[in-house]
């Protein structure tokens, strides 16, 4: 059941190649929309029957997503594919841009077809040497082969693809910040509405998702929605790759079906590391909050479960922290990274990310109280829910589940290691 989708072509010679692609029956559904151009909403209702959902880590609806923008609108339309996978714990995407490029770029061209869309940009993580070197030449091999470009194979249809290059900013993972990246500007975050299927790149309606998501479809058409809704389970279809770090034996990508038990991912990423026991995990990124080895021990890995649970997929980031973690140091580690990448522009988080860290920073270093504790919880609350985009929440989540589940350390470490005296 292993890399059944987006990991398809690892194992093989050459995999990022378009031979390679070609040979396993790569642009087929490409070339047969090009060839019959089919009414697209017979492909978003293929795509709603999949069950696929927003891989990037909102887990929206794919096929609903699509419907939002008609073919019919005049005017120009964008496709954007966010590949710039900032989450802490997350590094699926490049491995998708590394091994399998030409199915991204075929699951956007679908897309582009689908909304009456002539380009597309490939938003990419400037600090991606090796994968942007490798999409760049797919894209080329694209072109050369009459793929991609204006009047493609004499079907009346063009679609051209630009990877741009962002500068390790954390925000431009947001999709409005990418898009004004793409433009050009200083990558923050716009109010919405309006969204982009109304008003996107340059202000005109765009289709955004992430990586993951749109090297999918190919697969998805090809075999069927059904099918691929059956590889996972209902609500949650699909295979998803989680990338698996921290206290394991076996850190890596693992792309398997959603609804997988937890126990099964860590064995297969090696049990936790020189036989230590299970404290915690965090199973969406750095974002998600974390959940204690009890509970993440009877999850299985899909939206729906880790949701229930009190956390949430996220990237499908899954960090594992054996029994010698400390959380505080943990926690204060993840508030650090929040505070320095929040973007300035919403003050609850620009405020309130400095307050955390600063908050953290006098425990760790032995001035903290344990009223500081309730402090923390109180400044994460005031946070979420007042900022334009999600990294306000993501900056505060981490928080509020470190001391739900971890609180007694806290006081602990707190009582233990005061130097004010």
């Amino acid at each position: 059941m292993l890399n059944q989708v987006c990991y398809r072509t690892i194992g093989l010679k050459y995999p990022s190649s378009l031979s390679t692609y070609l040979s396993i029956g790569g642009y087929k559904v490409w070339k047969k929309i090009l060839k019959e151009k089919p009414d697209p909403i017979n492909i978003i209702n293929e795509v709603k029957l999949s069950g696929l959902r927003g891989r990037g880590g909102a887990g929206f609806l794919t096929g609903l997503k699509w419907s939002f923008i008609s073919k019919s609108i005049p005017g120009q339309k964008y496709v954007v594919c966010n590949s710039d996978e900032g989450e802490p714990g997350t590094f699926k995407d490049r491995d998708i841009l590394r091994y399998n490029p030409h199915q991204l770029i075929e699951g956007m061209a679908i897309a582009a077809y689908v909304i009456g869309a002539t380009v597309g940009y490939n938003y990419i993580r400037g600090e991606f040497y090796e994968p942007i070197s490798v999409i760049e030449k797919a894209v080329n091999e694209s072109l050369n082969a009459g793929l991609l470009g204006k009047n493609i194979d004499n079907s009346n249809i063009d679609f051209n693809l630009y990877n741009v290059y962002g500068a390790g900013a954390y925000i431009c993972g947001e999709e409005t910040a990418l898009m004004e990246s793409i433009e050009g500007k200083k990558g923050q975050p716009r109010f919405k509405p309006p969204f982009p299927a109304n008003f996107g790149v340059y202000g005109r309606p765009t289709n955004i998702n992430n990586t993951e998501t749109y090297a999918s479809i190919p697969v998805i058409l090809e075999k069927g929605g059904k099918w691929h809704l059956e590889l996972g389970k209902p609500n949650n279809g699909g295979c998803k790759i989680f990338s698996v770090s921290g206290h394991v034996n076996k850190p890596g990508n693992y792309e398997i079906p959603l609804g997988t038990p937890f126990i099964e991912l860590l064995n297969m990423a090696g049990g936790v590391k020189n036989g230590k026991r299970l404290k915690a995990v965090i199973p969406g990124g750095s974002s998600a909050p974390v959940l204690p080895a009890h509970i993440v021990n009877n999850l299985s890995m899909d939206y729906d479960s880790i949701s229930k649970a009190g956390s949430m997929l996220g990237s499908g980031a899954v960090i594992i922290m054996d029994e010698s973690t400390c959380m505080v140091n943990a926690l204060y580690r993840i508030s650090h990274f929040y505070a320095d990448e929040s973007c300035g522009q919403c003050s609850p988080c620009r405020e309130g990310t400095s307050w955390l860290y600063k908050i953290l920073s006098r425990i760790v270093h032995g001035h903290g109280n344990v009223s500081d504790i309730s402090l923390l919880d109180s400044v994460a609350s005031n946070i979420c829910g007042r900022t334009i985009c999600a990294l306000g929440d993501a900056a505060a989540m981490p928080v509020m589940g470190f001391i739900k589940h971890f609180r007694s350390e806290f006081e602990d470490y707190i009582k233990n290691n005061n130097n004010r005296l």
